[in-house]
């Protein structure tokens, strides 16, 4: 069965209408989730501050699997030449720039509270930086 999506004509005919229903169906699962996260209770230690990780570490994670994603399209497009594989990898690109970028920001916003600096040079933020620029 999935082998019959293999083809990009028959892929596009499929996938065409379903964007729009999973494009809202991501809108109304991101407003629950930023409610739910903005709702709840201050923490102990950090306060208010606490509230930023609802955003950063969503966005890491996403990030880390868009580039994952896009490693595995490229390895695919690479061995056998699908050209779907290539778009994928093409699709992926700004979608993990983007959540790096956001995870960047939100993590340098919440650390001058917490550790006092913007930005040190530590392995996770410095991968997560070279992964942007990539």
């Amino acid at each position: 069965m999935i082998t019959a999506f293999a083809n990009p004509q028959r892929f596009m005919t499929v996938s065409g209408p379903l964007v729009a229903i999973f494009a809202a169906a991501a809108l109304v699962s991101g407003g629950v989730g930023y409610g739910l996260a903005f709702a709840g209770p201050q923490e102990l230690d950090q306060g208010e501050l606490v509230r930023i990780m609802f955003v950063h570490v969503p966005s890491a994670w996403l990030g880390m699997a868009a580039y994952a994603v896009m490693g595995l399209a490229s390895f695919v497009y690479f061995v056998w030449r699908h050209v779907l594989a290539d778009v994928a990898a093409k699709c992926a690109a700004p979608l993990g720039a983007g959540f790096a970028f956001l995870t960047l920001a939100t993590g340098s916003i919440w650390g001058k509270p917490a550790w006092g600096a913007w930005w040190v040079w530590d392995g996770r933020l410095t991968s997560m930086l070279v992964l942007f620029l990539l």
